[in-house]
């Protein structure tokens, strides 16, 4: 392809916008053959978009169909200037030429489209025509419309990191602008200088709802004026031509540093949304056919006629060539095996480093002659440990490096001092970008490891669980192609008197969710073995951190060695007892063990399993105890209702039902917040006495 030449795209023409004079389609600086192929896979992606309305018609297939028929320019224009293997591309939907122009084959389009298990995206595990191929960088997007958008400021903020050449490219519709997300992508991306190009193909329709209905500024890119560092193109997004152009100027500008761009592109939607949308009962006729005779592959056509670089009978001869072509990658694609049935259990969680094959645990016993850490500093040594030990491991959140203060509860200490504000930083608060970068930065190598600080207390996580709910199934969507390696730690819990979004718990929402790992220590040692199992594995794990037990006396413990690790779903019993099971975690552990010392006064004798790990959870280790028990008391500081106790009293009654003298019983704080007035929190979270008056009933049972 020839280098283009001509006027800058950053202009506006109001008159041209909706113009259908040839003079939008300005070849200048483009060479015949360069259009002559554009002409040529302009024509192959429609005839493939029209085949694959007919794979749903003839109910084959391709259940998910957006037609991106009116947007043909700006998708050639990205398609074409992706660099495969080296560019991150981040497609939305309605993509299709966008990856049919960035190297994907008819054969891949087509099993994307038809669910088939060579779907290169992620094995018929997304929804059709959500197109991707990781291994070149076209990445595997959710349906969450525009949630991409941090991955792509993330993988930029990589780039920037180890000064790459690279870009990343965001593509989404005009609507996705709407969502607060896309606004804090911009915001990161405008306030750190980012390598990041953000496509808004602006149709003018969300689904049925006119853009004059989200925003005051049909020309969506207005919106963002404000951020100095942004530069903003806009260009009619039909024309091949002019989108070349504002692809060439948008790296130029990337590349030097400056910042980011966003490059508005005017489109049309010829068709509805998608198959189960019929845009006739929202638009007029009138307004389609103004909008056909717009269409960008048939002005191209006859462009290449008027500049006579084919005859009509040459068109002919390529479209027929086309349909062909299409039709032998169908004969390929079509009888394809369909995803294994049995495959769902694989790529839910990556493998982690330490196993339950890791033996190396028992050794550890604690010395109380040596130093004693408190959970705290268990947290914090570990990771400076572990940053030492790859220095292609970063921390980011909220306060963590502001001068001296590093982290609300100094958990962070001296990470800034040691490792500088390139690999440890401040987050705006902005939770959903916390994670939604976090995920898109640790895809720019394998050996990255990120920690967030995901919110200053748990309770202000909540924006984030749209990002959370994304990386739990980003490992198994792709096919195990994509693996959001980070950890995301989190001040978890009660009894300080935080009152509401101080002291709440949502370690039953996170362990609910496939595809994340939840752990949660209570003693010094198990905040290390836990940390450095969490850092060093692939994967996503939530590392809940009891602020109560921070500087708790009864966590201290000494250092393990420095290689000490404890796998993920292996608890340890605590206290050995006869006559009952309790199961606990968090701060219930040592509520239970005070509980447990008072109730062998009584004569009572209870064995206390500390379970560490919520999600996945050691099953073998509680039902080991309770076939010698045959009494279960769970008990943790979580909701009774919803809380983890259910499921694994649940598990307990399933499988031990034959081995047990009394019903698997539960002791929990209340259901309802958590107040701040220390009488009420007080009255509302778990305590000593209600733990002491549940084993007496259940024993006496």
């Amino acid at each position: 392809m020839a280098k283009a030449t001509g006027t800058s795209t950053r202009r506006r023409s109001t008159s041209s916008k909706r113009s259908t004079k040839r003079k939008d389609f300005d070849p200048t600086g483009f060479d015949k053959q360069t259009i002559i192929d554009w002409f040529t896979m302009m024509d192959l992606g429609r005839k493939l978009d029209q085949k694959a309305a007919l794979y749903l018609k003839m109910a084959k297939g391709w259940s998910y169909h957006a037609p991106y028929a009116g947007h043909d320019g700006i998708q050639l224009a990205m398609g074409l200037s992706f660099r495969a293997s080296k560019d991150f591309m981040f497609p939305y939907y309605r993509d299709l030429l966008t990856a049919l122009a960035a190297g994907l084959t008819l054969e891949e389009l087509i099993y994307n489209g038809l669910s088939k298990d060579a779907d290169v995206a992620g094995g018929g595990r997304h929804m059709s025509n959500h197109f991707a191929k990781p291994e070149i960088r076209l990445e595997n997007v959710s349906s969450c419309t525009g949630n991409h958008s941090l991955h792509a400021v993330g993988v930029a903020r990589a780039i920037k990191k180890y000064k790459g050449q690279e870009i990343s490219i965001c593509s989404t519709g005009d609507s996705t602008t709407s969502e607060g997300y896309y606004y804090e992508a911009v915001n990161t991306a405008d306030r750190e200088q980012l390598p990041v190009v953000f496509v808004i193909q602006n149709n003018g329709f969300g689904i049925s709802v006119p853009l004059r209905e989200q925003t005051t500024n049909q020309v969506v890119s207005d919106n963002f004026k404000g951020f100095s560092n942004l530069h903003i193109i806009e260009v009619n997004g039909r024309d091949p031509f002019a989108c070349m152009r504002a692809m060439e100027e948008a790296r130029e500008y990337c590349v030097s540093g400056k910042g980011p761009v966003m490059i508005h592109a005017d489109c049309d939607r010829i068709g509805s949304h998608s198959n189960s949308d019929n845009h006739l009962l929202y638009r007029e006729e009138s307004e389609i056919e103004e909008m056909v005779k717009r269409d960008p592959l048939t002005r191209m056509r006859e462009l290449v006629l008027e500049k006579e670089y084919l005859t009509e009978d040459e068109i002919v001869a390529i479209e027929k060539a086309n349909k062909q072509s299409i039709f032998d990658a169908a004969d390929i694609a079509e009888p394809a095996p369909e995803p294994d049935p049995e495959s769902w259990k694989d790529f839910i969680v990556p493998d982690a480093v330490a196993d339950l094959s890791n033996t190396s645990e028992h050794k550890y016993r604690n010395d109380p002659e040596k130093e004693q850490l408190t959970l705290l500093q268990g947290i914090n040594e570990t990771m400076k440990q572990e940053f030492r030990a790859n220095p292609n491991t970063f921390l980011w959140g909220q306060d963590v490096a502001s001068g001296k203060k590093q982290g609300i509860f100094n958990v962070c200490k001296g990470m800034l001092d040691e490792f500088g504000n390139e690999r440890v930083f401040n987050a705006p608060i902005a939770e959903d970008t916390i994670v939604g970068t976090a995920n898109g930065f640790c895809r720019y190598r394998d050996d990255i490891r990120v920690v967030v600080e995901g919110a200053e207390f748990a309770d202000y996580f909540w924006p984030a669980m749209e990002q959370y709910i994304e990386c739990t199934h980003e490992y198994w969507r792709t096919k195990g192609q994509n693996s959001p390696n980070f950890v995301i730690r989190l001040a978890s819990g009660g009894y300080i008197q935080g009152g509401l979004y101080h002291s709440q718990n949502l370690d039953a929402v996170f362990a609910s969710i496939p595809g994340a790992r939840v752990v949660c220590p209570a003693f010094a040692s198990d905040a290390i073995g836990l940390m450095r199992n969490a850092i060093r594995s692939k994967g996503m794990t939530v590392y809940l951190e009891p602020k109560f037990l921070y500087n708790f006396k009864h966590t201290k413990e000494s250092m393990p060695e420095d290689d000490f690790i404890i796998p993920f779903g292996r608890a340890k019993v605590r206290r050995e007892g006869s006559d009952i099971t309790i199961v606990s975690y968090g701060n219930a552990v040592h509520m239970t063990l005070m509980a447990a010392d008072d109730l062998a006064k009584k004569g009572i004798e209870a064995e206390v399993i500390d379970l560490r790990s919520i999600q996945p959870w050691d099953r073998e280790t509680v039902y080991e105890s309770v076939r010698k028990t045959n009494r279960c008391l769970v008990a943790h500081e979580h909701y009774l209702s919803g809380g983890f106790g259910g499921e694994i009293a649940s598990s307990i009654s399933k499988d031990l039902f034959r081995q047990l003298d009394a019903p698997v019983a539960r002791v929990a704080s209340k259901d309802c917040p958590v107040g701040f007035s220390k009488v009420l929190e007080q009255a509302i979270l778990l305590n000593k006495n209600d733990i002491i008056t549940a084993v007496e009933e259940t024993v006496a049972f």
